[in-house]
């Protein structure tokens, strides 16, 4: 039988991966808002337009299918007041995304705010406002929500959420695939089951989570909503909904399939002779299994086998069909074909990273690995990669489009950024197999075999529960978890001198890993006092001293835990694959972050089409631009604060400049001087000078201000506030 390194018994790794990939998610679904896929592609009146009388209705045009509300279209009238009808009008023609509402006749003069909101066809809240004006601007307007729809706390806890469910999906998923294709004997490492356990339950948390924050992600942004009804409901008539509640009802079959696969189907695979039974036991069992037909044996495992492979297939590509059907691959370009793509690219991430979980925690928490399973799976991981490959050009064509999206768009950088950590994972792996290569091999006697009535395989998990079984103890003498695991595994112990000498010195370190104690020596007797009783000495139990006992005790379990430690990193083949692995897991635990941040940005593609509608301009850059600016001339009353509001910031527009000087206090304070004017060094353009006109106590105005080009312009404000003390100050403004 072939190994792969002795039982180190790590809890901690386990938990470090867990710990790990929820700090990656609060950390980077934190920072990361909600992008808008559905934009805004152009509307009527313009943005920023000024309009002779006041139109009967206003339109948005978006780049593709969104779902909007009654109240998704609010008018506001100069002094904030809603105007509108407050009914949706459906303006869709053919491929044409066009929503609207009424407006009152009889409508004044003034500055109109239009703020809308929807959700996009991938599932992803979206927001936004503009504004125009009747006759001619007014002085003052309604003022524009600042928070974007998916943003705050709930699009914070939405995404964090987002990141879980993608975790727990890959471990659930692929450390049941690692057991039923590559090592079933995994369906009894207590590590395993936890793994893919606790895979199963952060999947289902997490899809409970988004289903009950859906209502104030997509509506108010307030987190109490999680607990209204009504907008659950609606929610559940949504698509987004739907792949939700799809998702529960499916993970209820996965509940199922983890069940039998580590009931029946562990038990299935259980050696003869595990739990350390007795001789007279194990002939017991002997009799009891003759009647069992070895061949009907192996055709139910196989049956069973097979029936969890076809089982585990399905419930698996149900579960990535519900991030299909609402997300990316359900709108855009080719949805057809998209959405199986997407699903097999789910799968082969599933079956590479959280197989990789698996044998992660099987090398450091768990009876030694065999290298026919690490053969296996790295052919599986292998055939992933290049599934993974496909699947992932595809993609990338279709959310991208051109090579400069690559570079010129944050999809596309994060796109590379994604590419360059599988090319590493894929670099790490490598390596990996290379360790696995020079594995060398343990072989266990055939009559050792036989007399222990199972493998190698089971004489190892025998060793690795007994020294569980001392360890957890903590309490016993050295002698005495020594004299236990040799009871435990005495068979083992009896044929451990049996062994191949073919396989040199990697199979002695494995087979003195397999049992704590493979030929006891007398020099290795704890030097105890002869006269002494044996049940007695070094005991804690029987010490009189409880703090004497507790110290013994502690350093008892020090030294196993040492002799573990060393006996483990013995063979230095095991110990490379083992950091190989944990470098693999590491990196994995980066690029699913970096995944689930992907499909919260706007595609390539359609931030491109949104730029080429608005005529090269970017919806992020067109919105009034507002800069606070604090000056302090140095003389008397010289400190303060100038707000410059640009609106509406875009480049060959009549742009209108509004200036306020406060004091400290807040209060409007006028000077004798301000100017104004603007620079764009790149293209050396300007200063362009802005001369605006007072219009009350710290208020200016300049109507029809012309910056010819888009891009980052440099606002300077000068201010005087009297014949020998002034100040310019220089901000940067993004004009669109």
């Amino acid at each position: 039988m072939v190994t792969t390194g002795p039982p180190a018994r790590r809890s901690a790794v386990l938990r470090m991966l867990v710990v790990a990939v929820a700090l990656a998610g609060a950390l980077f679904g934190g920072a990361v808002p909600a992008s808008a896929h559905a934009a805004l592609t152009g509307s009527t009146p313009a943005q920023g337009s000024v309009v002779d009388r006041a139109p009967e209705q206003v339109s948005l045009t978006f780049s593709e299918g969104v779902a909007m509300g009654d109240d998704s279209i609010r008018v506001l009238d100069p002094h904030g007041k809603r105007v509108d009808r407050g009914k949706l009008r459906n303006l869709c023609s053919g491929a044409t995304v066009k929503y609207g509402t009424g407006l009152p006749p009889g409508l004044g003069n003034g500055t109109y705010t239009v703020a809308w909101q929807a959700v996009s066809a991938d599932s992803h809240p979206v927001s936004g406002a503009f504004t125009f004006s009747v006759g001619a601007p007014s002085k003052s307007s309604a003022a524009i929500p600042q928070q974007e729809a998916g943003g705050g706390l709930v699009g914070a806890l939405y995404g964090i959420a987002r990141c879980l469910a993608y975790a727990g999906f890959v471990l659930m998923v692929g450390g049941a695939a690692f057991v039923v294709a590559c090592r079933p004997a995994a369906a009894l490492v207590r590590s395993v089951q936890r793994l893919v356990v606790q895979g199963w339950a952060l999947l289902t948390g997490t899809t409970v989570a988004m289903l009950l924050l859906r209502t104030p992600y997509t509506g108010s942004g307030d987190l109490a909503d999680v607990f209204d009804l009504g907008g659950l409901q609606q929610v559940l008539l949504t698509k987004p909904g739907a792949a939700l509640v799809s998702r529960l009802l499916l993970l209820a079959a996965a509940a199922l399939f983890v069940a039998v696969l580590f009931g029946a189907f562990a038990r299935a695979h259980e050696p003869a002779g595990a739990g350390g039974a007795t001789e007279a036991e194990g002939e017991a069992a002997e009799g009891e299994a003759g009647a069992v037909d070895p061949a009907e044996e192996a055709r139910r495992r196989k049956d069973l086998t097979f029936g969890l492979g076809i089982g585990g297939v399905i419930v698996a590509t149900g579960l990535a069909a519900t991030w299909a059907m609402a997300e990316h691959a359900s709108t855009g370009l080719q949805p057809a074909v998209a959405m199986p793509v997407d699903v097999l690219h789910l799968l082969a991430v599933a079956a590479w990273l959280g197989g990789l979980a698996a044998l992660l925690v099987s090398l450091y928490w768990g009876p030694p690995v065999e290298r026919t399973a690490v053969r296996r799976f790295s052919r599986i991981a292998f055939g992933s990669v290049v599934v993974l490959a496909a699947t992932g050009v595809y993609q990338s064509w279709r959310q991208v489009g051109t090579w400069s999206a690559l570079t010129g768009t944050a999809y596309g950088r994060l796109l590379l950024l994604k590419v360059g950590l599988v090319a590493v994972l894929v670099g790490i792996a490598w390596v990996s197999r290379r360790w696995t290569a020079r594995l060398g091999e343990a072989r266990v006697a055939e009559d050792t075999a036989a007399a222990a009535g199972a493998g190698g395989t089971a004489a190892a998990t025998d060793a690795a529960d007994g020294a569980d079984a001392a360890q957890e103890a903590g309490e016993a003498a050295e002698r005495q978890s020594a004299k236990a695991a040799g009871k435990a595994t005495g068979t083992v112990a009896a044929g451990a001198p049996a062994a191949s000498s073919t396989a040199g010195a990697t199979a002695t370190a494995t087979a003195t890993a397999a049992s704590p104690d493979p030929d006891p020596a007398p020099e290795e007797t704890p030097d105890t006092d002869p006269e002494a009783p044996p049940e007695t000495a070094l005991n804690p139990e029987t010490d009189p001293d409880p703090a004497r006992a507790a110290q013994l005790a502690r350093q008892q379990a020090a030294l196993r835990t040492a002799r573990t430690k060393r006996l483990r990193d013995a063979d230095p083949e095991r110990l490379g694959l083992r950091r190989s692995v944990l470098a693999e897991a590491s990196v994995a635990v980066v690029l699913l972050v970096v995944t689930t941040v992907l499909t919260a940005t706007e595609p390539a593609r359609t931030e491109a089409a949104v730029q080429a509608a608005s005529g090269g301009q970017s919806t992020a850059s067109n919105q009034p631009q507002v800069l606070t600016v604090p000056f302090d001339t140095g003389g008397p009353h010289g400190k303060g604060t100038a707000r410059v509001d640009l609106d509406p910031g875009r480049s060959g527009n009549a742009n209108e400049l509004r200036l306020r000087l406060s004091d400290p206090s807040g209060k409007a304070m006028d000077v004798p001087e301000v100017k104004v004017s603007f620079t764009q060094k790149a293209k050396k353009l300007g200063p362009l000078p802005v001369v605006p006109r007072h219009t009350g106590t710290g208020h200016w105005r300049a109507s029809g201000v012309q910056l010819p080009v888009p891009g980052q312009w440099q606002l300077s404000l000068l201010v005087r506030t009297s014949d020998i003390d002034q100040v310019t100050e220089i901000r940067n403004v993004k004009i669109g």
